[in-house]
């Protein structure tokens, strides 16, 4: 029998409602999660807003209007989120996926919320504070690539806004700093208790991992992450093995497995000795969950009843 099995729910709820807005998330609260995992990027004007992707995405995100008439900018789908302010992104109707092929599995399952804005971290949590939230942990990926800086911000001015906006909204301490540039997590060590350091095959080059070279340390991931400072391993599901997790288990790092959809693959993850398990579909999981006896995250109840 495993003790407490954490599950978060990825971007909010993406496979239910639009990513990373402020009723996605708030869905996958209502459904009930241990951790809100959504992503935060810079704007032009210092603004940290949630976009899963550095450039404006086509499938999540459609061009409404011009912020100022004649904007030269204009249109902003596909034009880098740094290159635009607020202002600018707050046009963008980011509550219908557009799907580029007709097989797009979240297209068939996620509930289209038209004139949707692309929220702030401000907004999120203020929005948390209405819900009384407070025991679910804030879970903030930092988009970077550090093999394209001029789609991102400098990365501790970064980390040091994101974690400044945190502590104002006294959530610093039930909050974790992810990040697949693993040179986030280094700058974030002094300044969040909790550091996750994701990983995907595309990620596993020292570009990425802050100047470490996975040969170097036997390649073994747990101990690459852990001489980032990195509190939990968070990786790719097919990257899981039994090594991966016998490598985690002897640094005493937590590994927490992203986007898991498939009951079946939680539950074998689960066995493996996984301690979170992210996925877009908290719904699916908590029927998993209930069926293995495993305890349960209670649901946050909604500012107002559902479905009125």
């Amino acid at each position: 029998m495993h003790g407490y099995v954490e599950l978060h729910g990825h971007r909010g709820a993406r496979g239910l409602r639009p990513e990373n807005t402020l009723p996605g998330l708030a869905f996958a609260l209502e459904l009930g999660v241990d951790a809100l995992e959504f992503d935060v990027a810079m704007s032009a004007d210092g603004q940290l807003v949630l976009t899963h992707d550095l450039h404006v995405s086509a499938v999540t995100s459609a061009d409404t209007g011009m912020a100022v008439p004649g904007d030269e900018m204009f249109p902003y789908v596909g034009k880098p989120i740094i290159a635009l302010t607020l202002p600018q992104l707050r046009t963008l109707d980011v509550g219908v996926r557009l799907p580029e092929r007709p097989d797009d599995r979240f297209a068939l399952t996620q509930v289209p919320l038209p004139d949707t804005r692309m929220p702030t971290l401000g907004a999120v949590l203020g929005l948390i504070g209405a819900l009384g939230a407070d025991d679910v942990r804030l879970h903030v990926e930092l988009k970077s690539d550090p093999t394209r800086p001029d789609l991102c911000a400098d990365h501790r001015r970064f980390v040091e806004e994101v974690v400044h906006e945190l502590d104002r909204h006294d959530r610093l301490s039930r909050s974790a700093l992810l990040s697949f540039d693993w040179r986030i997590l280094e700058v974030a060590r002094p300044m969040v208790e909790r550091r996750y350091a994701l990983v995907e095959r595309d990620t596993m080059i020292p570009a990425w991992m802050n100047g470490i070279r996975l040969g170097e340390v036997g390649g073994d991931l747990a101990a690459a992450a852990a001489a980032v400072g990195a509190t939990a391993l968070s990786p790719d599901r097919v990257l899981v093995d039994e090594a991966l997790m016998t490598g985690a288990a002897r640094r005493g790092l937590p590994v927490v497995v992203w986007t898991v959809n498939e009951p079946d693959e939680a539950a074998r993850l689960i066995d493996l000795g996984a301690a979170g398990i992210v996925t877009d579909y908290p719904d699916r999981m908590r029927r998993l969950w209930k069926a293995r006896g495993l305890p349960l995250p209670g649901p946050v109840t909604p500012l107002r009843p559902v479905g009125a």
